[in-house]
């Protein structure tokens, strides 16, 4: 019986796992080798380089660039989407309504990020912009403002937010609809208020949750890529003020034919994914709270 159950798990497991190593693990193993390559892409002559790929990254001001603009998402969307998917959700929990509005928060998860682009670049649109548009009715000039390199990256720092938050609406909603009525109940009776009773109460019980969403959200902010490739022009915006690593990276690999470069540029970002979902996680550790 144990042989028959152990050959049975072999050959359940070997499939999948060879499937991922091929699709998943092969291909990452290739990025890894061809970083430490000339290639372009093209030719069969494929030469070492070792490290030199690597050190020329920190002479690129368009990588530098790209690096600080990712940064400043990995610092302002997981924060503000977290936060404002906390709220809704807390302020959608009572109501006959409740699970409309969730749903009508939801929306912009069925949309691809193409269309949420093109949908905020008609928001932004300087002369019949909906922005502008709401900006002029209230007295207030318009601006340019992904024409504007102080304005454009936060332009796309809020599409950002406004397409990733209706799902962690959700997830956190679902986090508070399963904590007891009875551990709810227990704290009103006690005297504590809304706010003593979201911090001290709701948000220990779904803590789990808002810490897979600040690992998510970051790796979501480390890819701005088509956002930007979409919304700005240039491609990166005007002066350079909304490139990002992912932006830097395609340039490289499929308009000047540097695949090795930009493979080193991957590397580099694979590291900076990893890293972020590691402190992610440490730094957002508390201890589990059971629920009686």
């Amino acid at each position: 019986m144990r042989h028959g159950r152990l050959r049975f798990l072999t050959g359940a497991l070997i499939p999948p796992l060879a499937l991922y190593g091929l699709f998943v693990l092969w291909p990452y193993a290739q990025a890894f080798y061809l970083a430490f390559t000339d290639f372009d892409g093209v030719s069969a002559d494929v030469n070492l380089v070792w490290f030199d790929n690597f050190t020329r990254l920190w002479d690129d001001r368009l990588f530098r660039a790209g690096l600080t603009h990712t940064a400043l998402l990995v610092l302002v969307v997981p924060p503000l989407t977290v936060a404002l998917g906390l709220f809704l959700a807390a302020a959608t929990r009572v109501g006959r309504a409740a699970r409309a509005y969730r749903v009508v928060y939801f929306f912009p998860q069925l949309l691809s990020v193409a269309i949420v682009a093109v949908l905020w670049q008609f928001v932004y649109t300087p002369n019949s912009g909906l922005l502008n548009g709401f900006l002029n009715t209230v007295g207030v000039e318009g601006r340019s403002w992904l024409a504007e390199p102080d304005l454009a990256l936060w332009c796309v720092t809020a599409a950002m937010i406004w397409s990733a938050v209706g799902f962690y609406v959700v997830l956190f909603a679902a986090a508070m609809d399963s904590i007891p009525a009875h551990i709810i109940e227990a704290a009103r009776i006690d005297g504590a208020g809304p706010v003593e009773l979201f911090f001290r109460i709701t948000l220990p019980l779904v803590w789990d949750s808002v810490q897979v969403a600040f690992v998510y959200l970051g790796i979501l902010a480390l890819d701005g890529f088509a956002l930007v490739q979409i919304m700005t022009v240039g491609p990166g915006g005007p002066d350079n003020s909304t490139e990002v690593i992912g932006l830097t990276l395609y340039r490289a690999a499929f308009t000047y034919g540097r695949f090795g470069y930009a493979s080193a540029m991957g590397v580099v970002l694979f590291f900076l994914s990893l890293t972020l979902a590691v402190l992610a996680m440490r730094f957002s550790r508390r201890e589990s709270v059971e629920l009686a």
